[in-house]
């Protein structure tokens, strides 16, 4: 499977959308794969990481996001379960759990239910070794304009997701010890 063909298949080569995906999921996947690589003994699947990073946020098209040239009806958040929709009409289930669950470092139903979030009320939390390095690995990198070709330290991270509350930050915190960061 070839994901830039596949997402060639929902934005124009070429356009603003499309070239700000694509930068975006070139430098995910990449951050991914030196996380496998210092992750080695927990064996994850790098093809597999490579594909799903590449194609993780591939709903944004659906978002009302004029600033990464995206045009859609939806709240920028809802990318990721959209994102698992649109995956898995393609038969790429284990892809699509990705697009849901690297939202933030998961978010669990009850906080959906709390902050009154548009998503459906489920947990989309990363559980494979896969999904967790990918979720990582995306928040290191923003798509915002100036922004896109810019590594974000693991500091400014860790206080990105610490806006996000006390059991956000603890499970991010986890992943950062188990993998080395």
């Amino acid at each position: 499977m070839d994901p830039e063909q596949l997402i060639a298949e929902f934005y124009s080569p070429g356009s603003k959308s499309h070239d700000i995906l694509v930068e975006h999921s070139r430098q995910v996947a990449q951050k991914a794969l030196n996380i496998a690589e210092k992750a080695a003994h927990l064996k994850p699947d790098t093809t597999f990481i490579w594909q799903a990073a590449m194609l993780h946020d591939i709903a944004i098209f659906m978002t009302d996001s004029p600033s990464l040239g995206c045009v859609g009806s939806h709240p920028y958040v809802a990318h990721g379960y959209l994102g698992r929709a649109l995956l898995e009409e393609k038969d790429l289930a284990k892809h699509a759990l990705v697009c849901e669950r690297h939202v933030g470092a998961g978010i669990t139903g009850e906080d959906i239910k709390a902050y009154g979030l548009p998503l459906p009320v489920r947990d989309m939390l990363p559980l494979t070794v896969e999904e967790k390095i990918i979720c990582v690995a995306d928040k290191f990198f923003s798509k915002k304009h100036g922004s896109l070709n810019k590594e974000r330290s693991t500091g400014r991270v860790v206080n990105i997701i610490r806006r996000y509350g006390e059991e956000n930050l603890k499970r991010f915190m986890e992943w950062l010890d188990l993998f080395g960061i």
